[in-house]
């Protein structure tokens, strides 16, 4: 039988593991979205590769590993003017969710840069001398080759981007860190806390063995 404490928040349990689910997948989306054509800029203009570029290689390195280096709690709190400005707020799900997508882009996007590294050179030197575009080779052959590790980097970057939703609960973020805080921390109830953490391992889990199915399933090798 459940206790009553727990019981008390059922419907709080619920919308919060509804609002990490929100907020990761926001963040997400943007990791995505803007992370994987930079991990791939960051790939192509490196030394001897068909777009090689130092100057870009080094301007854009430096501002993903900038932004990496923050810790998130302390970036959670800096970028507070710019959820202000995007959202209107700065508590709730949606404006957590702009400083998970700025840490998650620069984490993805060297994620990906190191599963295009993997790659065989050959392969791609095989194509540049057949004469095929940067787009082609992109297409064609990068992503191609690197899709189960770019689905392990997924992976990754979502499992990341869960614990950094727990983090921002401490700002009013909202999800299953900031019941924790509220119910589990405040209030010293563990039977709160040890409940948010169980769910949050679950879900780390369901991801993780999501994430390693379907690279094994595109994995021709």
């Amino acid at each position: 039988m459940l206790p009553d404490s727990l019981i008390a928040i059922l419907p709080e349990l619920n919308k919060a593991f509804l609002e990490t689910v929100y907020m990761v997948g926001i963040s997400l989306g943007a990791a995505i979205i803007l992370g994987l054509p930079l991990g791939i800029l960051l790939f192509v203009t490196d030394k001897g590769l068909f777009l090689q570029n130092g100057f870009i290689k080094k301007i854009v390195g430096f501002v993903v590993n900038m932004v990496r280096s923050i810790p998130f709690i302390i970036l959670l709190v800096a970028l507070l003017p710019l959820t202000k400005l995007l959202t209107g707020t700065t508590i709730g799900p949606t404006a957590a969710s702009v400083s998970l997508s700025v840490a998650g882009i620069p984490f993805f996007a060297r994620m990906v840069e190191t599963a295009l590294r993997e790659i065989d050179k050959g392969v791609i030197e095989a194509s540049v001398s057949v004469g095929a575009s940067p787009w082609m080779i992109i297409k064609d052959v990068l992503l191609p080759e690197a899709k189960p590790a770019v689905i392990q980097a997924v992976t990754i970057t979502t499992i990341s981007l869960v614990a950094y939703s727990a983090m921002a609960g401490i700002v009013g973020g909202g999800g299953v860190g900031d019941l924790a805080i509220r119910f589990g921390y405040y209030r010293y109830d563990n039977t709160v806390m040890i409940t948010t953490v169980v769910i949050l391992i679950c879900l780390v889990q369901l991801i993780q063995y999501t994430g390693d199915v379907l690279a094994r399933s595109v994995d021709k090798r």
